[in-house]
């Protein structure tokens, strides 16, 4: 078993779940990344995480297949021995975006399975896992942060199963904070809003306007490690009598103005 705590990073090749496997690894943790390409396409990602210091093992599977989540466990016992904390990153957007009343089941299928009901079930496995360590591992803390969007609450309506699937996952955090906190697992949401990343390359001109229009009150993008120092926060267990709590990193976003 490492001495190193473990983390799991979904969607943790790029964008977001990289910049928190990075700075997961560079305060300590060791990291098991999944994504769904192909290892030999993210090399320079698993080597940018070992330039930290970590041990960083690459998990290929899609998070949406209930019945590969045993083994993606199975593999972290083989090489890690340990899970300490699991963050709940992956996710997608529509591939297309259309009116709610031309949303189609097949859209809102996609896009809950891997963003809502993946996590929901990954949530139950790892928590089941790290109960049993704690009835032999006292020290440490233990911790599920589910990476959601401010699109849990802010409507958008060219992209509503996406609201809706980020609304799930602000509940689920409610609920399984409720259920695990008392027997020693922090369950915590952290709430992007607007962030550089390649789901929002499509919209870069959009974004730039309104920022310059004042849409947040710091007047910038978001950057992939602004949502990766916070989710470090809570992994490292700095945030303490916290259960269930939702760090909004959007720069102001989501304040409501006069």
């Amino acid at each position: 078993m490492t001495d190193r705590p473990v983390a799991i990073v979904t969607g943790g090749t790029r964008g977001i779940g990289l910049a928190i496997a990075q700075k997961l690894a560079s305060d300590g943790f060791d990291v098991a990344v999944n994504g769904r390409r192909p290892e030999a396409d993210i090399t320079d990602s698993l080597e940018s995480i070992r330039a930290n210091g970590a041990r960083a093992l690459y998990l290929r599977a899609d998070v949406s297949d209930l019945d590969g989540h045993a083994l993606l466990l199975d593999t972290i016992r083989e090489h890690f021995g340990r899970l300490d904390c699991l963050v709940n990153n992956a996710g997608v957007a529509p591939e297309s975006r259309l009116p709610l009343t031309e949303t189609t089941p097949e859209s809102f299928d996609r896009v809950m399975s891997i963003n809502l009901r993946g996590p929901f079930f990954l949530t139950q496995a790892c928590a089941n896992w790290m109960l049993e360590q704690r009835e032999t591992r006292q020290s440490g803390p233990l911790s599920i942060i589910n990476v959601s969007s401010v699109s849990a609450t802010v409507v958008s309506t060219n992209r509503g199963e996406y609201c809706l699937s980020k609304a799930g996952v602000a509940m689920a955090t409610q609920l399984f904070a409720a259920d695990l906190a008392g027997r020693g697992i922090g369950v915590y949401e952290v709430r992007p809003g607007v962030i550089r990343t390649d789901m929002t390359s499509g919209v870069t001109e959009k974004y730039d306007k309104l920022f310059a229009q004042g849409l947040t009150v710091e007047p910038r993008w978001g950057e992939p490690i602004d949502v990766a120092r916070a989710v470090a926060t809570l992994a490292r267990g700095e945030l303490t009598y916290a259960a269930g709590q939702v760090l909004t990193i959007d720069g102001g976003l989501s304040l409501t103005r006069l």
